[in-house]
């Protein structure tokens, strides 16, 4: 049976329901660095259950940075109207907000890039690279090399977290449907700067 003390600070720092955390807890042999490890591989596989529903409700969330110079539109779907007014669900929706406001995603997924901005990328990286001398072997490699980041870097679920660099956007996906029980999804967002 896990410490109740350990399962109340679980929960006060993930947020994830106590029978979840007392289950992590005495999985984790009631190692709380491991046990919160447990949740988050929960969260993934709780979200990737909730991939097939429908996200038919959610919230237009609009952000404008103290400068008033960089602001930031999303629609964030979800299940229910219940979760979409929830205070967890608009927080995501701030986060999200402030990553896009920050690091200026040009997708949501890596699968959202399109065929012709992969291919004029290709033609960046192609011409960089031709006067470099470098055989053509470890050519292919560096060229797959800056595509994949150039993947991870404009496309937002697969940015780092500007809040904290060890998680990425997908994995604040993951903790809050973990938390809230529901399918989320950004369906579009916009970045306006002057």
């Amino acid at each position: 049976m896990a410490d109740l003390e350990k399962v109340k600070q679980l929960r006060e720092e993930t947020a994830v329901s106590l029978g979840e955390c007392r289950k992590a807890l005495e999985e984790s042999a009631g190692d709380l660095g491991k046990a919160k490890d447990i949740l988050r591989k929960m969260g993934r596989s709780l979200a990737e259950k909730r991939v097939s529903r429908d996200a038919k409700s959610g919230i237009i969330y609009s952000y404008l940075h103290s400068n008033n110079k960089v602001g930031v539109m999303i629609e964030l779907r979800c299940e229910s109207d219940f979760v979409a007014n929830s205070s967890d669900f608009r927080n995501l929706a701030h986060e999200i907000s402030l990553q896009i406001a920050a690091m200026n995603p040009k997708f949501i997924a890596p699968e959202d890039i399109t065929e012709k901005d992969l291919e004029k990328e290709k033609e960046i990286y192609e011409d960089q690279l031709k006067s470099s001398g470098k055989p053509k072997e470890m050519i292919g490699k560096i060229m797959e090399g800056k595509i994949n980041k150039y993947k991870e870097e404009n496309s937002l679920m697969t940015q780092a977290w500007v809040k904290d660099d060890t998680k990425t956007i997908k994995d604040l996906f993951d903790e809050t449907v973990a938390k809230i029980g529901e399918k989320i999804k950004v369906s579009k967002f916009v970045r306006y700067e002057i």
